[in-house]
């Protein structure tokens, strides 16, 4: 089981690390908001994150993040109501909840 959590834990390493790629050269909103392979490239690994925390979480409940239902319910709904989701909420989750889950993820491997 710890080798599956630990596969569910790389993947979110990844994608944060895919995230920071993407944006690194988005420096607003504004940007943001208009690059439109940036926006769909981050929700995508968004969407990943979401479905290795939900995985991780049917194998141990015990495992937690800060906001890990949020993560969790974030994958559900763009996979299944993609239209609640605007760029907005996506800049605001990269602002303000990535770095968070960035440092939790660090902090499992040490």
């Amino acid at each position: 089981m710890k080798k599956e959590i630990n596969s569910y834990i790389e993947d979110i390493a990844f994608s944060i690390e895919r995230i920071e790629f993407h944006v690194k050269d988005t420096g607003s909103f504004a940007d943001f908001k208009i690059s439109y392979t940036v926006y769909d490239a981050v929700e995508r690994r968004l969407a990943i994150i979401g479905e290795a925390m939900w995985q991780m979480n049917k194998i141990n409940p015990e495992i937690d993040f800060t906001d890990k239902a949020k993560i969790i319910g974030l994958r559900h709904i763009l996979t299944h109501d993609y239209d609640l989701i605007s760029p907005e909420i996506i800049w605001k989750i990269l602002q303000n909840n990535i770095p968070v889950l960035k440092e939790e993820i660090e902090k499992y491997f040490k």
